[in-house]
C-alpha cells in the first residue's frame, strides 16, 4: 500500500478568527501551527496568511516570507504548500451588478502567485474552479489558471489542482492536454462546499473516476464532513487534508485544540486501518518535489 499524504490546512483566510480560539493569524502563530502539525505526523503543510491587525486573508509577500522562514529554520523536513487562492473574488455591487461591490479582489495572474516565484515552496495551490460560494463569485478564467501555471512551472514549483466539482477536472486535462500543466497532475479534490461537489461516497467516486490515470489525488470535507471523507478518500487510494482551514471540531461538539491534535487523530485513523503515514521525504518522491 502507497502510504498515505496527510496535509494540514492550517489558518485559511475564512471569517473563522473569532469562532475559534487556536485561529493562527500572525505570521509566528501561522509557522508554529504548521511546524506542530508536521511534528503530529503531516507531512505537507497548507499556507495561507492572515493581516496581524485585523485576522482578515492577506496577500503580503513579507507575511509569507516570515512564515516560510520561521518553517525553514525550525530544521522540520516537512513540503509547503503556499495558496494562490486569493485575488480571485468578486461580489456584485448592490446598485449595479456589474459593478464590483466592497470585498472584491480581482488579480492578475502574477500578482496572484509572486509570493510563490520569490519564496519556491515546494507546491503551490491552483484552483481551477469558477463559481458560487456564499455571497461571492470566485472567478477564474482558464486563461489566468494557464499564465498562473506557466509561471508556478517556470521555478519549479508543483502545482495543486484543487478541484470543486467535474468541469473543473475537465479543465485540469485540457490543460494537461494542451502541455500547460504536467501530467498526470496532482489533483485536490474538495467536497462539502456549499454549491460544489457533495460531500458524499458516490460524489467522490466519480470525481475520482475522472482524474487523468495515473494521477496522484487527494480530498477532504469541509466542516462536518471532514473526518468522513478523510477515510472515504484513504479506503479509495487517496490521500487526505485536514486542518483549522477546512473544519473547527475534533468531533461532533468537540472544537479542535489545534491543528496538531487533527493531524494526531487523522495518523490514528489511518494507522487503526494498516495504512502508514507518508514521511516528507516519502510524500516528496510520490509527488515528485524537487528537495529544497
Amino acid at each position: 500500500m502507497t502510504p498515505t499524504i496527510i496535509s494540514c490546512a492550517v489558518t485559511g483566510g475564512g471569517d473563522t478568527v473569532g469562532k475559534h480560539p487556536a485561529i493562527p493569524v500572525k505570521p509566528a502563530e501561522i509557522a508554529e501551527a504548521a511546524i506542530g502539525a508536521a511534528r503530529a505526523g503531516a507531512a505537507i503543510v497548507h499556507i495561507h496568511v492572515r493581516d496581524p491587525a485585523t485576522g482578515s486573508w492577506s496577500m503580503s509577500l513579507d507575511l509569507y516570507r516570515e512564515v516560510v522562514n520561521r518553517i525553514r529554520d525550525s530544521g522540520t523536513d516537512v513540503l509547503i504548500n503556499l495558496t494562490t487562492g486569493v485575488g480571485c473574488f468578486f461580489f456584485p455591487g448592490k446598485e449595479d451588478p456589474g459593478v464590483p461591490g466592497p470585498g472584491t479582489c480581482m488579480c492578475s495572474p502574477y500578482e496572484r502567485v509572486c509570493h510563490v516565484l520569490e519564496l519556491r515552496p515546494d507546491i503551490c495551490s491552483l484552483d481551477l474552479n469558477t463559481m458560487w460560494i456564499n455571497d461571492r463569485a470566485i472567478i477564474n478564467p482558464p486563461e489566468h489558471i494557464a499564465e498562473m501555471a506557466q509561471l508556478i512551472r517556470s521555478v519549479g514549483v508543483i502545482p495543486e489542482l484543487e478541484v470543486f466539482d467535474s468541469g473543473d477536472v475537465h479543465l485540469g486535462r485540457k490543460l494537461i492536454d494542451s502541455g500547460v500543466l504536467q501530467g498526470p497532475g496532482y489533483f485536490q479534490i474538495v467536497l462539502g462546499l456549499n454549491y460544489g461537489a457533495s460531500a458524499t461516497t458516490r460524489t467522490l467516486m466519480y470525481m475520482r473516476e475522472l482524474l487523468p490515470p495515473d494521477a496522484v489525488w487527494g480530498a477532504f470535507g469541509i466542516a462536518r464532513h471532514s473526518y468522513p471523507m478523510l477515510m472515504q478518500s484513504f479506503l479509495l487510494g487517496g490521500h487526505v487534508r485536514v486542518g483549522l482551514e477546512d473544519n473547527l471540531y475534533l468531533k461532533r461538539g468537540v472544537l479542535a485544540p489545534d491543528n496538531a491534535a487533527m493531524v494526531r487523530k487523522a495518523v490514528d485513523l489511518i494507522t487503526a486501518l494498516d495504512g502508514e503515514p507518508a514521511t516528507p521525504a516519502q510524500a516528496r518522491a510520490i509527488l515528485g518535489v524537487r528537495r529544497g
